[in-house]
C-alpha cells in the first residue's frame, strides 16, 4: 500500500498556488451575471455619453482646459473616462466576491490549508483584473467600431498605452473590491457597491471638469482613490506632464486597502 502524499499543491512564484488561482478563474467565468455587468455597463455609458458626433470636433485640451492641444479629440477623453469607471466597477466587483465565500464559511476553510493570507488575496485580485481586462477591452473594441474617438495622426499607439493605464490603475479598485467583501456582509455588499462607486467616481472628478468645480470640490477631489488614476490615465493623450502626486494617491490607496484586506483576511479565519 502505498503511503499518501504529503506534497503540498503546487505554487508558483511568491507562493502563489496555481491551483487555485485556477479554480478561481473558472469560476469567474461561470458568473455571468457579473460578466454582463463588466461587459455591457461600461459599454452602454459610453455610447451614451461619447458617440456624440460634436466631440469628435474638439479637442480634449478644452475639457480640461489646457493651452497645448492634446493628442485626441473629447470624445477619446470620455472613452478613458468610462473605461476607467468600468474597469474600476469590474474589478471592485470581483474582488467583492470574496463576501459570498464569507458566508459559506469558506475563508475559515483556509486555516487548515498551506494557503498564506498574502497569496490568498493576491490570487483574488488576480481574478478581479481579468475582469477589469474584459471590461476595459470591451469599451476600447466598441469605441474604435464607433469611429467617433480619435488620437490624432502620429498617435495612434495611445489606443494601447491609454487601455494598459487604465486596466493597471484599475487595480487599486480591485483590492478596495477585496477589502469590502471582507468589511461588509454578503447581502448587503452588492447594494451598497454602486453606491460607493458612483461617490467616488464624482468625488475623484471623473465624471465631470474638475478645474471648473469650485475649489473645495478640487481639494477635497485630491484625498480620493479616483482621482491620482483619472489624472494618470488621462495624461497620454493630454500630453501633459505627470505630477507625482497622481501617483502618490494611488499607490498610497492601493497599500491601504491591501493592508486593510489582509488585516480584515486574518481577522476572518482567525474566528472560531
Amino acid at each position: 500500500m502505498t503511503a499518501p502524499s504529503l506534497t503540498r499543491p503546487m505554487r508558483g512564484r511568491a507562493g502563489i498556488n496555481l491551483t487555485v488561482l485556477g479554480i478561481e478563474v473558472r469560476r469567474l467565468a461561470r458568473n455571468r451575471r457579473t460578466i454582463i455587468f463588466a461587459l455591457v455597463l461600461p459599454i452602454v455609458l459610453f455610447l451614451f455619453v461619447g458617440t456624440n458626433k460634436q466631440y469628435s470636433k474638439l479637442n480634449a485640451a478644452g475639457i480640461v482646459g489646457q493651452a497645448s492641444p492634446a493628442h485626441a479629440n473629447v470624445s477619446a477623453y470620455l472613452l478613458v473616462s468610462m473605461a476607467l469607471y468600468g474597469a474600476a466597477l469590474a474589478t471592485t466587483a470581483g474582488g467583492a466576491m470574496v463576501s459570498i465565500e464569507r458566508a459559506q464559511g469558506w475563508s475559515r476553510q483556509l486555516r487548515i490549508t498551506p494557503l498564506s493570507p498574502t497569496s490568498y488575496i493576491i490570487i483574488k485580485t488576480m481574478v478581479a483584473m481579468v475582469l477589469g481586462l474584459s471590461s476595459v477591452l470591451a469599451v476600447f473594441v466598441v469605441g474604435r467600431a464607433s469611429g467617433v474617438p480619435d488620437f490624432f495622426a502620429g498617435y495612434g499607439y495611445l489606443w494601447f498605452v491609454t487601455a494598459a493605464c487604465v486596466w493597471i490603475g484599475a487595480l487599486v479598485f480591485a483590492a478596495l473590491g477585496l477589502f469590502i467583501g471582507y468589511l461588509l456582509p454578503s447581502e448587503n455588499v452588492m447594494q451598497f457597491l454602486g453606491l460607493v462607486m458612483a461617490a467616488i467616481s464624482f468625488a475623484g472628478g471623473l465624471f465631470y471638469p474638475l478645474n471648473q468645480a469650485a475649489k473645495i470640490l478640487q481639494d477635497i477631489a485630491k484625498w480620493t482613490p479616483m482621482y491620482g488614476l483619472n489624472q494618470l490615465v488621462h495624461a497620454p493623450l493630454l500630453g501633459g506632464t505627470i505630477d507625482i502626486m497622481w501617483v502618490v494617491n494611488a499607490v498610497a490607496w492601493l497599500v491601504i486597502f491591501v493592508a486593510g484586506a489582509v488585516l480584515l483576511f486574518r481577522r476572518d479565519t482567525a474566528r472560531v
